[in-house]
């Protein structure tokens, strides 16, 4: 799995970028097929500072995208990955319960 992380105007450290590939490393269990994680952070400069992370994920004939906003970025990314955790689920099970191509042309 290739994880790439990116900052967009701030530089994130190290630990968090260590937090985010502990928290990625727990999707291999969900689908051991996962070619690349792309993760984006982010964040607005209001009042209150809403902290945002995007994570593009992509499964063979297949990106998954998921974005989430919170207070904190450890927060954003924990709900990012339970959502992302759900929708591998469901794609997993697609993918086992559709018929096999092999099978339709007979």
């Amino acid at each position: 799995m290739n994880i790439q992380i990116t900052s967009r105007k701030f530089r994130a450290k190290n630990s968090l970028k260590d937090f985010i590939r502990e928290e990625l490393k727990t999707l291999e269990k969900y689908n051991d097929q996962i070619i690349s994680v792309d993760v984006i952070l982010s964040f607005t400069l209001l009042k209150d500072s809403i902290k945002t992370v995007e994570i593009n994920l992509a499964v063979p004939r297949k990106i998954i995208s998921v974005t989430t906003s919170s207070e904190e970025f450890e927060k954003s990314l924990t709900l990012s990955i339970a959502k992302l955790k759900k929708l591998l689920a469901k794609h997993k099970t697609k993918r086992l319960t559709r018929p096999k191509e092999n099978e339709n042309k007979r």
